[in-house]
């Protein structure tokens, strides 16, 4: 039984653009801690004196925690309901970014691994919160121009992140790409360690500040609780029932390849610009997101008005290889496609291969919201646990980057990106194919599944990470 009173879930105008404002407020704050990971990764990766490999325990650490606290966070909702749901999840991010403090002081790894995992636990679970909220306030068939608004809020702060937090952590402090560490001595680079962790405090403290604000103005405002919504007849399932589906494995696989790939190119980019001694390296990521956040308008105006979403993510698996192929092959000291595709907005030019790396935001943009629909479709009653079960795809973030620090460390930052085209390949089998699939031993679409109910219910959380 639910501890908590709600309202209807149809609201006024008025009431739907107030909870607009505070929902994309919350994106923003989401998209801010996620996208801030891909400048922290070459930041720890010279206070800490880190491989690429162990650096990029900074993706493992916030993502795994989706994975972890998925469940708990549902369990903390059912409890209190989503507005105090959205509350404990900014202050347990507050306690994260507080963590960060002690582990800057210390320049200890584990600490900041542990900081880490901590603010995404929160992050994880306003996420639970605000996604089903969003499609909750208005009409349904409202809820997708809602989605495409958040979306942008989320991308937005990708954007506007590595910039600010690469002015506050490098300014004045001088090249600190490999090549200059390298050629440092022990008491310099030691002096330089300490200082460029010291430069944390001040951030993280006001982030912290920032959250407990937040915090405090979400819960005194005037934001209505949503009544959770029910089952129409609440049918037992098999516990392993949701596996006879192979259009929903099939898509979870394609989840993980896509969020592996997608943190690789957006957290990764730092650390292979650092490689090159691209001097603006830490802010590398907002290139990722840029393209990403365009990719997210052309899915707004295109789809489904100018393409299928089938043929969406086709096309956007074609790009993730062509261009993860341009990023194999391309220049890192050529900057000749940075100057034609960004030279008339007056942003710093990068090597090809680094364009081409941060070109794959653009790619990766349509993936997660294409896959969610032709994944979940025809699961009737277990449709829920499809839904968990897609969820649990976000792990590919954890566990793909660390691959790809592997083959770094042990062959080359730029070949180590070769991880990424089976990712690709998978992604583009269930475009054309994988999806489609209603019976193991690839029998064609077309044939009813026992106990298949003909109405599905779209799940509540399948937005925009």
């Amino acid at each position: 039984m639910k501890r908590f009173d709600a309202a209807p879930a149809a609201g006024s105008t008025r009431e739907v653009i107030v909870a607009m404002l505070f929902v994309g407020m919350l994106f923003f704050i989401l998209g801010f801690v996620t996208w801030l990971n891909g400048s922290l990764i070459p930041y720890l990766k010279i206070v800490c004196d880190l491989s690429n490999f162990q650096a990029l325990f900074v993706t493992f650490a916030f993502y795994i925690a989706y994975t972890v606290m998925a469940l708990p966070s549902a369990a903390v909702l059912n409890r209190v309901g989503y507005k105090h749901g959205m509350t404990i999840g900014l202050g347990v991010m507050a306690a994260g970014a507080l963590l960060f403090i002690p582990a800057a002081r210390s320049a200890a790894y584990p600490l900041f691994l542990l900081a880490l995992f901590t603010l995404a636990t929160g992050a994880t679970l306003m996420q639970t919160a605000v996604n089903p909220y969003l499609v909750c306030i208005g009409s349904r068939e409202s809820a997708a121009m809602r989605i495409s608004i958040m979306g942008l809020f989320n991308k937005g702060a990708g954007i506007v992140v590595p910039i600010v937090f690469a002015s506050l952590m490098l300014s004045g402090a001088g090249d600190v790409s490999d090549g200059a560490i390298a050629s440092m001595g022990a008491a310099q680079e030691a002096a330089l360690r300490v200082q460029l962790a010291d430069r944390l405090v001040f951030p993280y403290l006001v982030m912290a500040g920032g959250l407990l604000l937040v915090m405090v103005i979400v819960h005194f405002s005037r934001l209505r609780e949503i009544a959770p919504e029910q089952e129409a007849d609440e049918v037992a399932v098999r516990r392993f029932g949701v596996l006879q589906f192979p259009q929903l494995v099939l898509g979870a696989l394609a989840l993980f390849a896509y969020v592996g790939v997608e943190v690789i190119a957006g957290d990764t980019i730092g650390l292979y610009g650092q490689h090159l001694n691209v001097k603006q390296f830490g802010v590398l990521t907002s290139y990722t997101m840029g393209f990403m956040a365009f990719g997210y308008l052309v899915g707004v105006v295109a789809i489904p008005r100018l393409l299928a979403q089938k043929t969406a993510l086709m096309l956007s698996a074609l790009l993730g290889i062509l261009f993860t192929c341009g990023v194999l092959f391309g220049s890192g000291m050529d900057t000749g496609l940075s100057r034609v595709l960004l030279g008339w907005a007056g942003v710093p030019a990068v090597p090809d291969s680094v364009m081409y790396l941060a070109l794959l935001g653009f790619a990766n943009a349509l993936v997660w919201p294409a896959i969610w629909p032709l994944a979940l479709e025809g699961l009737g009653k277990y449709t829920a646990a499809g839904s968990a079960l897609l969820v649990m795809g976000v792990a590919g973030g954890a566990l793909l980057p660390m691959l790809y620090g592997h083959f770094s460390d042990a062959a080359h930052p730029q070949t180590a990106y070769a991880v990424m085209l089976p990712c690709y390949a998978l992604i583009l089998f269930y475009a054309v194919k994988g999806h489609a699939l209603r019976r193991w031993g690839w029998t064609p679409a077309g044939s009813a599944q026992p106990g298949d109910s003909p109405a599905v219910r779209v799940p509540q959380a399948t937005v925009d990470r």
